[in-house]
């Protein structure tokens, strides 16, 4: 099922996003990941205030980001990945 989200705020540097997913309102941090056949974005969710701390502080979101990078938060994709599960890219 694909996911209807829209990213408020973009890291090129530290290639993450922060955003809403429209069709529960849950409030996310996302990376891009590949498993070398589809490129995609695996979402976290967040609190209403991790979401608002992360927004107004982007690079306070760097430590989650990359504790989910390394499963440290799987509990809280929005979208559990399938046997083929990407890697960051």
């Amino acid at each position: 099922m694909p996911i209807n989200a829209e990213d408020t705020y973009f890291s090129l540097e530290h290639r993450f996003s922060l955003g809403v997913e429209h069709e529960s309102g849950a409030f996310y941090a996302a990376f891009p990941v590949t498993n070398g056949v589809v490129d995609y974005e695996e979402l976290y969710e967040l609190t209403p205030q991790q979401y608002r701390a992360f927004l107004a502080d982007p690079p306070s979101a760097i430590l989650f980001v990359q504790e989910a990078r390394r499963h440290e938060h799987d509990d809280l994709l929005i979208q559990k990945p399938g046997w083929n599960r990407g890697i960051p890219s």
